[in-house]
């Protein structure tokens, strides 16, 4: 039996009531001085604890809330990605996703089970299947799936809901992945491919470095020709053509854009830089 805490007199209840798994809810993750009170509620119990995600997409928060809780002695820690709240964002799920920091969560911490939430995630119950799939995928260590045994009649969320019947359904449905190949021909190509993009990924290191050099010296002519860092006009046109291009490789273009747009941001920053030491120089 596992329930929810958010203060430390229902830790008491429940560990009084002989709960088994404690769980810390989204909107408890986002204060860190609440989750301290509870970690220090819990201090010296060994009992399990799952943490879900802040309800923004905040990775620190979430991964110091873990930290708080093994800092308080609890050995048995698991994560719960249960997704996002976005603000004004068109989307098909109830919470975004936004699967990069459950990964980035997983880097920070291997040994960590981190389990998916496909009922908040999806927010319906016609898409947790899906959403189910895709966390297993992505290597998730288990979900988190809400069931009742008549839906509509659920006092809360009951639109994510399923029956027993259908959670049996998406189980027998689901394909477990395993992290490696069994084979060892398909291991030795994954490796290979790997040692591809590595190299590649050196390649791409390097250029960008080259594109900082010439950022680097346009920011000397700006400097000398007293005009502007941003120019809205060659932004555009490196927006306009970039996306171009990746569309003709079959590129997402939003994609394309999204990674210039942080070359972009450093290559600003270090133009900045350039002048403002100028600047400095002048007035002393």
């Amino acid at each position: 039996m596992t329930v929810e805490v958010a203060e430390p007199a229902h830790v008491e209840q429940a560990l009084w009531h002989g709960v088994d798994v404690l769980w810390i809810g989204a909107r408890t993750t986002v204060n860190p001085f609440q989750v301290q009170h509870l970690a220090d509620a819990l201090r010296g119990m060994d009992v399990p604890i799952m943490v879900k995600n802040p309800v923004n997409p905040d990775i620190d928060l979430w991964h110091g809330a873990i930290e708080r809780f093994e800092k308080a002695g609890i050995t048995q820690i698991a994560a719960i990605h249960r997704g996002f709240s976005g603000y004004n964002t068109p989307s098909s799920y109830r919470n975004q996703p936004n699967w990069p920091i459950p990964i980035e969560l997983k880097r920070r911490m291997p040994q960590l089970p981190i389990f998916s939430d496909p009922s908040h995630i999806s927010g319906r119950r016609d898409k947790i299947a899906e959403v189910s799939q895709k966390a297993m995928d992505m290597g998730f260590d288990g979900l988190m799936i809400e069931t009742h045994p008549n839906p509509d009649e659920a006092l809360s969320d009951s639109k994510q809901q399923i029956t027993p019947q259908t959670l049996k359904h998406i189980l027998q449905q689901l394909v477990v992945r395993s992290h490696d190949p069994a084979d060892m021909t398909m291991r030795n190509e994954l490796e290979f491919l790997r040692q591809l993009m590595d190299s590649l990924d050196s390649e791409i290191i390097d250029m960008i470095a080259k594109r900082m050099e010439l950022s680097d010296r346009m920011a000397e002519v700006k400097k000398a020709c007293n005009v502007t860092v941003y120019q809205p006009d060659r932004w555009r046109e490196i927006v306009e053509s970039r996306g171009a291009k990746a569309l003709s490789l079959l590129l997402p273009p939003e994609f394309i854009i999204e990674v210039y747009e942080k070359i972009h941001d450093e290559s600003i920053r270090r133009q900045l830089a350039i002048l403002q030491d100028t600047d400095k120089k002048v007035k002393n």
